[in-house]
């Protein structure tokens, strides 16, 4: 039986796609192994998104290569968003890769490794829309914590993002496939749910004529099993009193948003076919701590888009020092190819972005330890991941901490705990964005 490995980079739904492939191969007959050494196909996938992406895509790829002299690899593949946005250029300038396999052709991953190891290699891209949406997955991450992807694509056209372009317009499964899934994951063992999307809000409209996130939502809340269920990516513009009220009164939806809001200004907002001003942002923050007055709120910002004028990113500053959100990411602008916004006039240097980007996440650190000292006596719900040899304690997230993006708390116990289980911590202390504690007996 042949072995493969994969290592898979960039967002939740790519890693979704992973598990997909994964159970795919296991399926059809090779081994799953985490043995990079052993393996005789090794699989990149991969993100395309923006320029530090690619750089890591291409760095993992190279690294792998290495295990046709030092171990057992004989075939080295690429998938993902890298090998759908630039194809046969992969296989051509990476001369490393054996196999180029765009996100149509995943539903045959395990006839194309299996050719590949046994010498016939060919780059295969099927059409966008035969990329399963929903399969059995082997689950990469923490087994009681997983990813749902609602929806392929997308419709939004921001003119920075290459999205729409590799990935195809908005595709959304229907209530009752997603249902079916997530009944299965609980089945197996998930207690942690995270809906994603390219736009999670937009969710339903291509088969439905409109947003059906909250009835979605309210559907999930009825699987046994699951205890916290978390959203990602939704709009601003299509954040409706509904979802809101969804939230809130499901006890089983953590209070928590993540909206990319990515600027404020209404002049670059429209630049990048964004919509809204600082003035509707600022109302619907105050709409939704309004009506989830516990609400944490996660945002991410980008600086240096073509012709951002210093005032401009002065108000974006102020902006974030006024709001103060719980939650925030900065990124400096990436020009990305066949994207409108490269062709902008005024394009900002590297120096003027990364000045920009360090000036927000600076005044971001200082809110955001604020926050976690205003938590120091509180007892908050965490659910368990592991355990931290070197200082001897658990560890673990908050339902105000989305895996992998967002902080941890670390907190002693006298007893042992198992892994995946919910306990209650007492805070009482802080380090920048992590928490530390003690578990409440």
């Amino acid at each position: 039986m042949y072995k493969v490995s994969m290592v898979s980079l960039g967002c939740p739904k790519n890693q979704v796609d992973a598990e997909i492939m994964l159970s795919l191969l296991q399926k059809g007959g090779l081994e799953i192994t985490p043995a990079e050494a052993e393996a005789d196909a090794i699989i990149i996938n991969t993100c395309g998104f923006i320029e530090s992406a690619k750089a890591e895509a291409i760095e993992n790829i190279l690294e792998a290569s290495k295990y046709k002299e030092d171990g057992n690899l004989k075939a080295l593949i690429v998938t993902g968003c890298l090998a759908e946005r630039y194809k046969d250029d992969v296989t051509e300038e990476i001369p490393e890769v054996d196999v180029c396999v765009g996100l149509g052709s995943n539903k045959d991953i395990a006839k194309i490794v299996i050719n590949a190891i046994e010498g016939k290699c060919e780059n295969s891209y099927g059409a966008k829309t035969d990329l399963p949406l929903s399969n059995d997955r082997i689950l990469g991450g923490m087994p009681f914590t997983a990813y749902l992807k609602i929806a392929e694509g997308c419709n939004n056209c921001c003119t920075y993002c290459a999205i729409p372009k590799i990935r195809g317009n908005l595709r959304s499964r229907t209530i009752e496939d997603c249902v079916a899934e997530a009944k299965k994951l609980a089945e197996g063992g998930v207690k942690e749910l995270i809906v994603v999307a390219q736009d999670t809000t937009a969710y339903g409209e291509d088969i439905y004529g409109e947003s059906k996130l909250p009835e979605l939502l309210e559907k999930l809340c009825e699987i046994d099993g699951i205890h916290w269920i978390r959203t990602l990516y939704t709009y601003p513009e299509r954040i409706t009193d509904k979802l809101l009220d969804t939230i809130s009164t499901n006890e089983k939806l953590v209070k928590y948003l993540d909206i990319p809001l990515q600027h404020i200004d209404g002049e670059i907002l429209k630049k990048m076919n964004r919509k809204g001003n600082e003035q509707s942002i600022t109302e619907l923050i105050e709409k939704i701590r309004n009506k989830i007055p516990d609400i944490t709120l996660r945002t991410t910002f980008i600086t240096g888009f073509p012709s951002e004028t210093d005032e401009q990113f002065c108000s974006l500053a102020e902006f974030v020092k006024k709001t103060r959100f719980d939650r925030l990411g900065c990124f400096t602008y990436s020009a990305e190819e066949d994207t409108i916004a490269a062709s902008m006039p005024e394009q900002i240097d590297e120096q003027t972005k990364q000045f920009r980007m360090e000036n927000i996440m600076e005044s971001q650190m200082t809110i955001a330890a604020e926050k976690n000292e205003e938590k120091i006596g509180s007892v908050v719900e965490v659910l368990i991941e592991g355990w931290e040899d070197y200082i001897k304690c658990y560890f673990g997230r908050t339902n105000a901490d989305a895996p992998e993006i967002d902080g941890k708390i670390f907190f002693m116990s006298t007893k042992p705990l198992k892994i995946g289980e919910f306990v209650k911590v007492r805070v009482n202390d802080s380090i920048d964005y992590d928490l530390l504690g003690e578990l409440e007996e």
